[in-house]
């Protein structure tokens, strides 16, 4: 329950939606882990758990069944299954992409974490092969959209399957260009600012931030709006030295 009294005790109940406002929710009913997740959650296989994973891969670097476990801590507090195995999943890209040379590794290694025979799981695999036919021009960025969106339709907008399916299609068709993979993943049309984030996440990891370019980074000012107490502005870069504080204590 430490995540719990984390939750109850630094992030604001307003600034939580879908799974996780229904297990805050839940907490504030002093309902065990992890029936915050089950009791009147319709939302715990949606996007939420995966896109608060990167840190986990962050303070874990290369070790991705440790960041797996770490996410995995987190993540049940809100989300069961596929919701649970794609924030297991973005953490391992994470931890992944801070010592591969290439995506294709940083996926390799990621697929070890996720169940095989999971929905999730396929998903990811559907996402590599069009990645790859579009790396090959086989598809081209319409075509390879359109089978994604052939792949998932009726789903919503926001579930974790389709969304890391997207994931994987933009890491694996792009590899280090970090502009035309956050493209791919925007111009997806699901969850647009979490699928760019967590791509952009997963290269930044891999090419390293000299090589992200100005273009993306200057406009950043070295600063993020957070509702977390301390102050409205953090600078990036302290938080980002703090993370590496982390991860060598954990190493």
């Amino acid at each position: 329950m430490m995540v719990a009294e984390a939750w109850l005790a630094a992030l604001p109940a307003g600034r939580v939606f879908t799974a996780e406002r229904a297990a805050y929710r839940n907490i504030l009913d002093a309902r065990p882990v992890p029936e915050t997740a089950t009791h009147r959650n319709p939302f715990r296989e949606w996007i939420g758990a995966l896109i608060r994973a990167d840190v986990h891969g962050w303070a874990h670097p290369g070790d991705v069944r440790a960041a797996a476990h770490s996410a995995w801590i987190d993540a049940r507090l809100s989300h069961t299954r596929n919701g649970l195995y794609g924030a297991m999943w973005a953490a391992a890209l994470c931890a992944a992409s801070l010592v591969a040379d290439s995506t294709d590794a940083v996926l390799d290694a990621a697929d070890t974490v996720v169940p095989p025979a999971s929905r999730l799981a396929a998903a990811v695999r559907f996402g590599r092969e069009t990645g790859r036919a579009l790396a090959t021009r086989e598809l081209t960025t319409a075509g390879a959209l359109d089978a994604l969106h052939g792949e998932f339709a009726g789903m919503h907008w926001v579930h974790t399957l389709n969304n890391a399916a997207l994931t994987a299609c933009a890491l694996q068709a792009h590899d280090r260009d970090f502009g035309a993979a956050v493209a791919l993943a925007v111009a997806g049309g699901w969850d647009t600012d979490s699928v760019g984030a967590t791509v952009g996440s997963v290269v930044g990891g891999l090419v390293g931030a000299d090589d992200i370019g100005p273009a993306w980074t200057a406009p950043l000012n070295d600063s993020i709006a957070t509702s977390m107490p301390g102050g409205p502005q953090r600078s990036i870069r302290e938080l980002a030295e703090r993370t590496v504080a982390l991860a060598e204590g954990t190493s």
